[in-house]
């Protein structure tokens, strides 16, 4: 567990202690980079500039999260103004036609279907669903934070994870030899 010492240390510019924070945080929140920006000089430069902006921006750090969740939310949200930067279309939506899509409680794959298939998979999703699904299934945010984090509609959000998990399914399904789940 981070002490608060060693963030209040922080706050006061003590070069140390943020040395100590980015080696305890630097290849994780790389790799919450590399998922979404695909390039491993884009994901050490968004994970860079998370940190330099962690740091600059310490004094809103309330403790209400743990500073790796905070600094995990900075790191996305760099990573996504990279993508927006590069004039990615993130999300063409027409939000007038959506609707209220339940999550399904029960969704999953066949045990011999592995983490690394499931990502390879999400990453050969349009993009339209593979960011929410990442947010969603991989980096854990409920649709809440996801329609914040790209600035949608919870709505958008949960249509985008259910018809991501359909068209997720119908990928896996290959792996499983065509078995079903």
């Amino acid at each position: 567990m981070l002490s608060n010492h060693i963030i209040e240390k922080c706050r006061n510019n003590d070069r140390k202690a943020q040395l100590q924070l980015y080696n305890k945080y630097c290849e994780g929140m790389y790799y919450v980079a590399l998922r979404f920006l695909k390039n491993t000089f884009e994901a050490e430069e968004a994970m860079q500039e998370g940190f330099i902006s962690a740091f600059g921006k310490l004094h809103q750090f309330t403790g209400e999260v743990t500073f790796g969740a905070w600094l995990k939310r900075i790191v996305i949200n760099k990573s996504l103004d990279m993508i927006k930067a590069k004039k990615a279309t993130l999300i063409p939506i027409n939000e007038e036609v959506m609707h209220k899509v339940d999550d399904e409680t029960d969704w999953n794959v066949a045990d011999e279907i592995t983490i690394d298939q499931v990502k390879k998979a999400i990453h050969d999703l349009p993009t339209k669903y593979e960011y929410p699904l990442l947010l969603f299934l991989i980096e854990g945010y409920d649709h809440q934070e996801i329609s914040k984090i790209l600035e949608i509609t919870e709505v958008a959000s949960r249509t985008l994870v259910h018809r991501g998990k359909k068209k997720l399914k119908d990928q896996l399904k290959p792996l499983n030899y065509g078995t079903g789940y």
